[in-house]
C-alpha cells in the first residue's frame, strides 16, 4: 500500500517521505527518523508511525506536550486515513496517497465544444504527420513537416534520451521534460490510461484544467490538438485557473503506438510566452509516438521482470513445500505405507503426512485446501503446523479435531475451507481410530474383497468455529488396505473431458488387493496420469496407501 508523508514546517518549506513499511519516529533526539533537536515543544521520543496488517497507525509516545490528530489531542494508538493531519510542535505531517494526490493534479471540465475557427485551433494526427507506415523516429525524421528543420535535433535528443533503460516513474519525467523543452512550454502533464481512467504520471506545474472535449478527441479520436487562443474557448475562458495562470495557448497529443492510444501529453503556455505553432504540434505528435513506444517497451520489461521474479519465488515456494511433505514413508513393523502428491501448479493445497507417535502408533493424514496456488499452499502449511502441535495429545480424537477446527477458523479467510482426514493406527493390533472432516471418504479394502467407506466425522475445517466431530474405531486385519485420496484423483479429466470417477478408482483398486502399498501407489499414479494424457491437471492429486502386514 503506497503512502506518503508530507512534512511541512513553520517557515513554509516541506518535503515528502515515501512510507515503505518501516517504523518511523519523530522527536528531539538525533537518532529519530525525523529529528528536530531545536524544537522545545517536542519530547525526545515524541511519536511513532507503524505499519501493521496493511494499515498505518500513529501513536503518541507519552510525550509531555502531546500530539494533535486533525486538531484533536491524540490518545493512544490510531489508524491513519488519507488526508489525516498530525501536528507536533513546529511540524505538521500530512498522511497522503501518492496516486490520489496525483489525481488532484488534473481537473477534467465538462466542456462539449471546441473552437472551430482555423485561427483558434489546429488539428492533426500521427498518420498525417508520418504516414500510415510510421516506424517511430526513423519515419519522423523523413516527415516533410520535420525533415531539414531544427526540430530534427529535438527528435534526435529524444531518441537518445529515451533509448536508455529507465524505470517507468523516471521515464515519465524525462518524456515531459523533453516535450516541454522542445516547444518552449512552461507547464505540462503526462497522463496514462489505466483501465478507463487517465492517471497523471509526471507534471510540471499544477491545477491543470483540461476540457473533456479535448480529452475525448485526443484519446478516442487519436487527434493532436492545438488551441491557439484559450480565450476563445468558452469553458476555458471562464476558468479562474486559466485566467490566473494567463494560459494563452495549449496542446494535447495522444501517446500512441501504431493503433493504440495509451495516454496523452498536455502542454500549455502563459500569454507572455510565444504561442504554440502548427510545427510545434507536429513535433509533439511525433515525440509522443516515440515516447509511447518506449513506455510500452518499458512496461513489457517490467512485466517480464515481475514474471521472472514470481517464477523464481514460486520455484522456491515449491521447493519449500516439497520439503514439508514426506519424502519417504516410514518403516513400521506391521504396516506398509506409501504415498504421493502432485500439485497442479508450482505449489498446491493438498497435504499428506505420517505422524510417528511416541507410543508406537502412527498417524495417517490427508487434507485438501479449497483453491489452488500460493494462497492454498500457505493454508496447507498452516494446517500442517497446527496438526503437529495438536498431535501431542491424540487420546481423544474427537476433541483434537474440534480444537483443530477452532484454530483453523481463526485464520482461514471466509472463502476458504479445508477437508481433512485423520487416522491413528496401531500397527501391532491393527486398531484404527479415525475422524473425517468433510474429506473424500477413504476406502478400507478388506482382504476378502469387501470395501468400507470411512465417513464418520464432521464438517469441513474453517467454516463453523463450534462444530461437533465424532471418531470411530475399526480394526485392520492382515492383508487389509486403507486408501486415502484427494478429489484431484476422482475428478481428473481426460483430453475428451471424461472424469476419472470413483467407479474407475474402485475397479483399479479391486484389482490390486493383494499388491504391496508401493505397487498400489505406483499403479494408481500411472493410471491417473495415463487417463489424463495431454489434458492439464485441474487440481492437486494425492493418494496415500496403508497395508496391514
Amino acid at each position: 500500500m503506497n503512502r506518503e508523508l508530507i512534512v511541512q514546517h513553520q517557515d513554509g518549506s516541506s518535503h515528502t517521505l515515501t512510507l515503505d513499511g518501516r517504523r518511523l519516529t519523530l522527536g528531539r533526539a538525533a537518532d529519530n527518523d525525523l529529528p528536530y533537536p531545536d524544537d522545545p515543544v517536542l519530547s525526545r521520543r515524541h511519536l511513532a508511525l507503524e505499519f501493521e496488517e496493511f494499515e498505518w497507525f500513529v501513536e503518541d509516545l507519552n510525550s509531555k506536550n502531546g500530539t494533535l490528530l486533525n486538531g484533536e489531542r491524540l490518545s493512544g494508538r490510531r489508524r491513519l486515513q488519507v488526508g489525516d493531519r498530525i501536528t507536533v510542535g513546529r511540524v505538521t505531517l500530512l498522511f497522503d496517497d501518492p496516486v490520489e494526490a496525483a489525481d488532484r493534479t488534473v481537473l477534467f471540465v465538462p466542456d462539449d465544444t471546441l473552437p472551430t475557427s482555423s485561427t483558434a485551433s489546429v488539428r492533426t494526427n500521427l498518420e498525417e504527420v508520418v504516414g500510415e507506415d510510421s516506424d517511430g523516429l526513423e519515419a519522423a525524421l523523413k516527415s516533410p513537416a520535420i525533415a531539414g528543420t531544427p526540430r530534427v535535433q529535438a527528435l534526435l535528443e529524444a531518441g537518445r534520451e529515451l533509448a536508455d533503460h529507465r524505470p517507468l516513474p523516471e521515464l515519465f519525467k524525462v518524456i515531459l521534460e523533453l516535450a516541454a523543452n522542445s516547444v518552449g512550454a512552461t507547464r505540462g502533464v503526462v497522463l496514462t490510461l489505466e483501465g478507463a481512467q487517465l492517471v497523471p504520471r509526471a507534471a510540471r506545474g499544477e491545477h491543470f484544467v483540461i476540457s473533456r472535449a479535448v480529452r475525448d478527441r485526443v484519446i478516442g479520436g487519436k487527434e493532436s490538438l492545438l488551441i491557439l487562443d484559450a480565450s476563445q474557448d468558452e469553458m476555458l475562458r471562464g476558468s479562474m485557473t486559466i485566467v490566473s495562470q494567463k494560459v494563452k495557448s495549449l496542446m494535447a497529443v495522444p501517446l500512441q503506438t501504431v493503433n493504440k492510444v495509451t495516454g496523452l501529453i498536455y502542454l500549455d503556455s502563459p500569454e507572455f510566452i510565444r504561442p504554440f505553432t502548427s510545427e510545434d504540434l507536429t513535433l509533439l505528435t511525433v515525440m509522443a509516438n516515440i515516447a509511447a513506444v518506449r513506455i510500452e517497451n518499458a512496461r513489457l520489461v517490467e512485466v517480464e521482470q515481475a514474471e521472472r521474479m514470481m517464477k523464481k519465488e514460486l520455484e522456491q515456494a515449491a521447493e519449500i513445500q516439497r520439503g514439508l511433505l514426506p519424502k519417504d514413508a516410514p518403516k513400521v513393523d506391521g504396516l506398509e505405507l506409501a504415498g504421493f502428491s502432485v500439485a497442479c501448479r508450482s505449489v498446491g493445497g493438498d497435504y499428506f503426512d505420517y505422524l510417528e507417535l511416541s507410543d508406537g502408533r502412527i498417524g495417517l493424514l490427508v487434507g485438501d485446501v479449497a483453491g489452488k496456488g500460493l494462497s492454498a499452499a500457505m493454508l496447507m502449511s498452516n494446517l500442517q503446523a497446527r496438526v503437529q502441535i495438536l498431535s501431542e495429545d491424540v487420546e481423544d480424537l474427537s476433541a483434537m479435531m474440534s480444537r483443530l477446527n477452532k484454530s483453523i477458523c481463526g485464520n482461514c479467510p471466509g472463502n476458504r475451507f479445508i477437508t481433512f482426514f485423520l487416522g491413528i493406527c496401531d500397527p501391532r493390533t491393527g486398531e484404527l481410530w479415525y475422524s473425517n472432516a468433510g474429506h473424500n471418504p477413504p476406502y478400507l479394502m478388506r482382504s476378502d474383497g469387501d470395501i468400507e467407506m470411512l465417513t464418520v466425522g464432521g464438517p469441513v475445517l474453517g467454516i463453523l468455529k463450534v462444530a461437533p466431530y465424532r471418531a470411530e474405531k475399526l480394526t485392520m486385519q492382515r492383508g487389509d488396505v486403507l486408501v486415502m485420496f484427494s478429489d484431484g484423483v476422482t475428478e481428473a479429466r481426460s483430453p475428451d473431458d471424461e472424469e476419472y470417477g470413483e467407479e474407475r478408482l474402485l475397479a483399479e483398486l479391486s484389482s490390486l488387493r493383494r499388491a504391496t502399498a508401493q505397487e498400489i501407489r505406483k499403479v494408481m499414479q500411472d493410471s491417473v496420469e495415463r487417463f489424463m494424457g495431454t489434458a492439464p491437471a485441474a487440481d492437486d492429486i494425492t493418494l496415500v496407501v496403508a497395508r496391514k502386514l
